[in-house]
């Protein structure tokens, strides 16, 4: 014990240092507060009966912050400076990230760089980036680790869990992705583009969904220029390991075929944050009106939707109704539509697939209806029993076309299989009947010729006397 107590000073326990590397990994720089609400959500739910917010979050955090510590004696996290809020940051170090790639699973490569402002002071859009995943997951306590705190704390708990579930887990996002309009995913080119977040949890319905922050600090133009290298990634195409090219995205993501000949690119996911002085409100609107080249569709009249084809499907949300909603509530604006919507909605395109599934269960309805066209020639062609009037069977329909093996030809093609039977049984005893009778013939001849040959010789032997 006294060992482990050396080696781990802050006296964290594997799980919680694998709970930090975890989140750090992903998120590259976090508050214990956010690693806290991501690994152990439970622990939100305690030390409710400390004074002051202020006690109670150290109290919940504390083991965190322990495993954090002992991270940075091993040389694996590293202080990031303090929040506008004055909360302490951690981020890896370089040895820290590999940890955290073979705890996730992860190539190197895949793991993505550090943020810009990470290690800076204040790092307010690496903040908002992490709160942005967080109301995506939505994390639930365990109620079972709750128990015996007070009724309130209990409560709030089971309100919790019983939320409507968010969007994947922690493995399923990744920050800080380079997606590179030229060069390597390693080494990309200058100009390319830089995801803050991707999120990949086909299980949830979003194969692939690619995520930009914004705390209204940027300007619209600056903005909307992101999704022209967006646009320039998407059309990069490469070859795969089976040596067909196809999308550079879909060599590393995987992603459902496009249908119908339609190609549309991956979604986007603006979330702003209303931190700085320009109105979320406003920033939406004219991003729309700044990126319409790139989302807008076409009407196809004939079935009744917008086509999408080598588009792309941009979202927009603010932090505040995200969180107050979920992914699941109506938080999310679709640019070219008129109403909010959950986001599985918004980055879908319903009036096509109602159509798409229009077209299959009309194709399902034809083929149904030319297979009984089908069937009912096929029996209007079906041989009849010339004995018993009885329609053949499919095996004896066969049978009497079969021509190649004399040995399986039938004798009798124009009867049934039984009444076949019934006619070779027939012939069988008539040859047998017929025999019999050519028999007794030839019996009664051999009687009749031994009678006269018994006759002439008494005859004979009258004579000679």
């Amino acid at each position: 014990m006294a060992g482990k107590k050396k080696a781990n000073e802050a006296g964290s326990s594997n799980d919680l240092r694998a709970d930090v590397l975890r989140v750090l990994g992903v998120l590259k720089v976090a508050t214990a507060d956010q690693i806290q609400r991501l690994s152990s959500p439970h622990l939100a739910y305690r030390h409710t009966t400390k004074p002051t917010p202020a006690k109670r979050k150290e109290a919940r955090t504390a083991s965190h912050r322990a495993a954090a510590n002992d991270l940075r004696r091993h040389g694996l996290a590293v202080d990031g400076g303090r929040t506008r809020g004055g909360e302490e940051t951690r981020l890896l170090t370089k040895d820290g990230l590999a940890a955290a790639a073979i705890d996730l699973d992860r190539e190197p490569e895949e793991m993505g760089g550090m943020p810009k402002s990470a290690g800076r002071s204040g790092a307010s859009h690496p903040m908002t980036v992490n709160e942005t995943i967080i109301a995506l997951i939505r994390p639930k306590p365990n109620l079972d680790l709750v128990a015996g705190e007070p009724a309130e704390a209990i409560a709030a708990a089971q309100a919790a869990a019983a939320a409507p579930d968010g969007i994947g887990t922690l493995a399923s996002y990744a920050t800080e992705v380079a997606l590179p309009v030229k060069g390597t995913w390693k080494n990309p080119a200058i100009g390319s583009a830089r995801a803050d977040v991707v999120l990949a949890a086909p299980q949830a319905g979003v194969p692939l969904l690619f995520i930009e922050v914004d705390n209204c600090t940027e300007e619209a133009v600056l903005i909307a220029a992101k999704f022209d290298k967006y646009a320039r990634f998407f059309q990069r195409q490469e070859k795969d390991t089976d040596g067909m090219e196809k999308p550079m995205w879909r060599t590393r993501w995987s992603a459902p075929s496009s249908d119908e000949y339609e190609r549309v690119h991956p979604p986007v996911l603006l979330v702003f944050h209303q931190v700085g002085e320009r109105s979320a409100k406003r920033q939406m609107a004219r991003v729309a009106d700044l990126t319409r080249h790139h989302w807008q569709g076409r009407w196809r009249s004939e079935g009744g939707y917008h086509s999408y084809d080598r588009c792309i499907p941009i979202v927009a949300t603010t932090l505040q109704e995200l969180r107050a909603h979920g992914p699941a509530g109506p938080a999310f604006w679709r640019f070219g539509r008129d109403h909010r919507e959950p986001l599985l909605d918004a980055i879908g395109n319903a009036r096509r697939d109602a159509y798409l599934a229009r077209r299959r269960q009309a194709a399902r309805e034809e083929e149904r209806r030319r297979g009984e066209r089908e069937a009912a020639q096929r029996e209007a062609r079906r041989p009849v029993c010339a004995d018993c009037g009885q329609k053949f069977t499919d095996d004896r329909w066969e049978a009497i076309g079969y021509t190649r093996d004399w040995s399986k030809r039938q004798s009798h093609p124009h009867l049934c299989e039984d009444c076949q039977d019934r006619a070779v049984a027939a012939e069988v005893q008539a040859e047998a009947d017929e025999r019999e009778r050519q028999e007794q013939e030839r019996l009664r001849q051999e009687a009749e010729e031994q009678a006269a040959a018994q006759k002439a010789g008494g005859w004979l032997s009258r004579f000679r006397t």
